[in-house]
């Protein structure tokens, strides 16, 4: 099954970082936020990416097309220049890199794929900027139980911090970080079938308005419910957040 990750938006709440890198090449850990949610992918068996590319791609091509040589070790002959390629962790994904604009809507860039999903039935699909301990091997199953043509991952949105209610200057409760988290958001890791496709109309469409609003109407949309971790990605404070967790080895989302 075919993962299609959105990875081409601006990221601007993220300051000057995303001036030099798109924002799924952000780094938790040493590794870009996409190479963290590819291997979510891959450690359930779903190897076969595309990549819906548009600000800064030459960034994430040019990572793409050294990642095997970052991971060998390597002999440089510094006389001819010859390199060669020793021992080393080679990934056994198929990474295709596709240009889909550098303004277009979330649902034009998906729509802009349709020519390579057209014939695959269900493929996957998820945000550049999004990581959680899901088990993407129950939400496909969860999807093709239910017939529909589509299923969005809902998550808790993370309560971080602690909430104070107030009476008007005087504290009325107060809760260090509540655990059950808040509303349900939409957490991307969608399974969809191609058919969803039709929903979209040209670039300027987003995935989350006319697309999911119409396949709602037509109770063509089911979630699949996740009590574990998640978190995005879209300001400073999310990324240290994240990378707090990685250095402390509380990196929930990490399954492989």
């Amino acid at each position: 099954m075919m993962t299609v990750i959105l990875a081409g938006g601006l990221g601007t709440r993220l300051g000057d970082e995303t001036r030099v890198r798109p924002k799924p090449m952000i780094e938790i850990g040493g590794k870009p936020l996409v190479w963290h949610i590819m291997s979510i992918f891959a450690s359930y068996g779903y190897r076969e990416f595309i990549l819906a590319l548009g600000y800064l791609q030459e960034v994430v091509k040019e990572y793409f097309l050294r990642l095997n040589q970052l991971n060998a070790d390597l002999g440089i002959n510094l006389a001819s220049g010859e390199v060669c390629s020793g021992q080393g962790r080679k990934l056994d994904w198929g990474v295709h890199l596709v240009y889909t604009g550098m303004l277009t809507a979330t649902g034009g860039r998906l729509k802009r794929l349709a020519p390579r999903l057209t014939g695959c039935g269900d493929f996957l699909l998820t945000y550049g900027d999004g990581v959680g301990d899901i088990n993407i091997e129950e939400l496909v199953r969860f999807h093709r139980s239910h017939g529909k043509l589509a299923t969005v991952t809902a998550v808790r949105a993370p309560e971080r911090f602690g909430r104070i209610k107030m009476d008007g200057d005087l504290v009325a409760d107060f809760e260090e970080k509540p655990p059950e988290g808040g509303d349900w958001i939409n957490g991307g890791f969608f399974v969809l079938n191609e058919k969803a496709l039709d929903y979209i109309g040209g670039d300027e469409t987003s995935w989350e308005t006319e697309p999911l609003e119409r396949l709602v109407m037509e109770g063509q949309l089911a979630a699949y419910r996740h009590e574990g971790f998640w978190s995005s990605v879209n300001t400073p404070e999310d990324k240290a957040y994240l990378e707090q967790c990685w250095r402390e080895n509380r990196a929930q989302w990490k399954s492989w």
